[in-house]
C-alpha cells in the first residue's frame, strides 16, 4: 500500500456538543490506524468490514476513556465469525495518542459466501468492558446480538444499559484513489442524548428490537423532539463526506448541524498499538501447571505463543515455565 502526505485529521476523533439539542457526539476518522490493524492478519473480505467497524465503533466509544483507562468491545456469535475483540487504551499523559489493537477469530468453512457480515455472525452478545487499572472493579455491560449491523448492537446497548440514546453513521471500505494512493479508509459520527439527572425508565413494553430499550422509550418531549431532528440531520450525509478524505471533521459538523449551534473540543489522535511484551506472555503462562507446560512444549524443546492482535510470536524455555513463582503482575494499562 502508498499513501500520501498524512492529512491532520487522520486517525483522530473530535468530540463536539450540539448546543441547541443538548446532544453530545463524536467524529472520528481511521486511516493508516485501520490499515496496520488489519494488516497483522490475512483475513477474508467479509471479515475485515467487520474489524474496521468494529474498530471505528471503539474509536468513538473510546474517545471519553480517562487517562490510562481500557475499553474493550466484544462480539461473540455462533456464525462463522465467532469473536471479533477490540481495545482502546486512552492516553498514558494529556496530549498522547491513545491506542487502539483488534482481531477476529473465524471458521472460515463456515462462512457464508452470498451473505454479508453481520450475517455471519449468528447468534450471540455485544459487550463493553472498562478497565479502570489496578485495584479497580472492572466494569462489564452484555446486551444480545440484535439489529442488521454491529453499529446497532452498540446502539442497543447504550439503550438498554446505560439508558442513553445512541445512534451511529458510519462508512468504511477500501479505497484505490485517483492518484494510485490506496488503503483503508473509516469514518463515522456518534450521537448521544445528554442524560437527565436521576432519569430512569422502565417502560412496561419496550419498542426496540428483541424487547430492548430503544431511544424512543428513553425520551419524551423537547428532547424527543431534538433528538429527531438531529437524527434526521444525519440521515443526510454521504458515505464520502464521512469517510473524507476533502472534507474535514469541522466542515462535516457545519454541513450536518449548523442550526444546532456545534461546538467542538479538543481533538483527539490515535495510532495502531499492541500492549503485548514477553513479560505479559510469561505471566499468561504461569498459570499453567509443569504437566501443561510439557503438553505445549515442542519437539525442539520450545513454548511459543502468538499475539492474537499483532502477531508477535514469543518463544520461551520451557524450565522457565510452571515451577517459577509468578511474576509480578505488569500494569496492563501502562
Amino acid at each position: 500500500m502508498t499513501r500520501s502526505a498524512k492529512i491532520s485529521w487522520d486517525d483522530t476523533v473530535l468530540p463536539f456538543q450540539l448546543d441547541a439539542s443538548d446532544i453530545r457526539g463524536r467524529v472520528a476518522r481511521l486511516d493508516g490506524v485501520l490499515d496496520q490493524v488489519l494488516a497483522q492478519h490475512d483475513y477474508p473480505p467479509v471479515v475485515e468490514a467487520l474489524v474496521a467497524e468494529m474498530a471505528l465503533l471503539t474509536a468513538l466509544i473510546g474517545q471519553t476513556m480517562k487517562l490510562r483507562w481500557k475499553l474493550s468491545l466484544q462480539v461473540r456469535g455462533s456464525g462463522g465469525v465467532r469473536l471479533i475483540a477490540t481495545d482502546y487504551y486512552g492516553p498514558t499523559d494529556d496530549g498522547q495518542p491513545a491506542r487502539i489493537r483488534a482481531y477476529a477469530s473465524y471458521n472460515a468453512e463456515a462462512l457464508y459466501v452470498d451473505a454479508g457480515g453481520f450475517e455471519q455472525i449468528g447468534n450471540g452478545y455485544f459487550a463493553i468492558l472498562i478497565d479502570q487499572g489496578q485495584d479497580m472493579t472492572p466494569y462489564q455491560g452484555i446486551t444480545p446480538i440484535s439489529g442488521t449491523s454491529l453499529s446497532s448492537c452498540a446502539e442497543a446497548y447504550f439503550a438498554q444499559s446505560e439508558q442513553i440514546p445512541t445512534r451511529f453513521s458510519l462508512a468504511f471500505g477500501y479505497s484505490q484513489e485517483a492518484d494510485g494512493n490506496s488503503g483503508w479508509r473509516a469514518g463515522g459520527v456518534m450521537l448521544q442524548h445528554m442524560p437527565s439527572a436521576g432519569v430512569h425508565v422502565t417502560p412496561d413494553e419496550p419498542r426496540g428490537e428483541d424487547g430492548l430499550l430503544s431511544a424512543a422509550d428513553l425520551l419524551d418531549g423537547d428532547a424527543n423532539e431534538n433528538w429527531n431532528r438531529a437524527n434526521i440531520m444525519l440521515d443526510t450525509v454521504d458515505q464520502l463526506e464521512l469517510v473524507g478524505p476533502s472534507i474535514e471533521p469541522t466542515q462535516l459538523l457545519l454541513r450536518l448541524f449548523h442550526d444546532e449551534e456545534p461546538r467542538i473540543f479538543d481533538i483527539q489522535p490515535v495510532i495502531f498499538g499492541c500492549t503485548c511484551s514477553d513479560n505479559r506472555v510469561r505471566q499468561s503462562l504461569s498459570i499453567y501447571s509443569a504437566k501443561d507446560i510439557r503438553h505445549m512444549t515442542t519437539d525442539d524443546n520450545q513454548v511459543t505463543a502468538d499475539c492474537q492482535f499483532c502477531g508477535a510470536h514469543y518463544t520461551f524455555d520451557p524450565e522457565t515455565l510452571g515451577f517459577e513463582a509468578k511474576m509480578p503482575v505488569e500494569n496492563d494499562l501502562a
